[in-house]
């Protein structure tokens, strides 16, 4: 039977070919008529009561379930696949910067891989500037010779020291000992010669370290200064941490100990050091070849051997410093006063990485 018979065969019908109402079980939903008033056209459907207890109707139920549990998912597809493209777009714009970046760090490396400013002054000493100051006041210290000295000249930029145009002299009330002194918002930090003594100089006098330090005496420092972006750092050795290498952080008013680490790395063993955001870098030689080869973190209490090349250009590096405004590092290369530019990198951690 075709469609039209189909049709045909649920309604009752009179000679003249009108329709007079459906079979039961259907119901006209709507029609249409001729001129003359004759139908032509009815749209006829099961009644909803009995596609209730039809199997065709719940069939349609079902279809109809998972049609919409299709759409759904489909949804929950779409804001994925968006968020998912945000986070490229992202990874993109992040990843194009960091490519920026490498391509003008190797061009750094290309035209400057160290500054030499000059060739002045004994086999060690120390050069710096206050990494607290403000960026119209570039003022160096000069401090030459690893002992037995108190004078301490000032230059007023970095340009009269270059032409070795003093701005003022200091004379010590102590002589120092070492190469790494620090000059740290308007204050000079060193080690008194030939004792643990910590002082701090400036015209409103001199403080001193609360309480004396059982050094091991190794390296070419009793007591090393350094500053970062955290704060004041001294740098030494005990007996009591079998000759190997202390961190403390001192409170630069009262120079008071407010932390301390030790670590597990021989002092005789190391070459110069430096503090980097809270992290203090040593190197493996005073020497041509030196490499920066440790690393301990004061925020983790963590430590890593590192293989970092690091340039020695006239053979002997008595002095390296850390100076967090200029985002470089001092160093006293045998009588020359360099300068190594250094890029911190900010790593990007993604939700797979917490």
């Amino acid at each position: 039977m075709d469609t039209e018979e189909e049709l045909k065969s649920e309604f009752n019908t009179d000679p003249s070919g009108q329709t007079v109402r459906p079979k039961e079980g259907w119901q006209v939903y709507s029609s249409a008529q001729d001129a003359d008033g004759r139908c032509i056209c009815t749209v006829v459907a099961p009644e909803q009561s009995l596609c209730s207890r039809d199997a065709k109707g719940r069939q349609l139920r079902q279809l109809l379930e998972k049609v919409q549990n299709m759409s759904q998912s489909i949804e929950v597809l779409n804001l994925r696949t968006q968020r998912d493209f945000q986070y490229i777009m992202k990874m993109e714009s992040q990843i194009k910067g960091l490519r920026s970046k490498f391509r003008q760090i190797e061009t750094e490396k290309k035209t400057l891989v160290n500054r030499n400013f000059q060739t002045s002054g004994t086999r060690f000493g120390a050069w710096m500037t206050d990494p607290l100051a403000s960026l119209k006041n570039n003022r160096v210290w000069y401090m030459d010779s690893y002992t037995n000295n108190k004078i301490v000249k000032e230059f007023k930029s970095v340009s009269d020291f270059v032409s070795g145009v003093e701005s003022r002299t200091y004379n010590l009330p102590f002589k120092w000992a070492g190469t790494n002194h620090v000059v740290y918002n308007g204050s000079l930090y060193y080690n008194k010669m030939q004792s643990n003594i910590l002082v701090r100089y400036k015209s409103a006098g001199i403080r001193r370290l609360p309480q004396r330090l059982s050094l091991h005496l190794g390296g070419f420092s009793d007591i090393d200064l350094m500053a970062d972006e955290i704060g004041l750092w001294v740098v030494y050795a005990t007996n009591q941490n079998a000759g190997n290498i202390v961190i403390s952080q001192i409170n630069p008013d009262t120079l008071q100990i407010l932390q301390t680490w030790n670590t597990e790395y021989s002092k005789r063993n190391a070459g110069e050091s430096f503090m980097i955001c809270g992290t203090l870098y040593i190197t493996n030689s005073h020497l041509t070849g030196a490499k920066v080869y440790y690393a301990y973190s004061t925020k983790t209490s963590t430590y890593e051997y590192t293989d970092i090349p690091f340039h020695n250009q006239y053979f002997h590096m008595s002095m390296l410093d850390y100076n967090a405004r200029d985002r470089a590092l001092y160093g006293w290369n045998n009588g020359h006063q360099v300068l190594f530019n250094v890029t911190l990198f900010h790593i990007i951690k993604t939700e797979d990485d917490s």
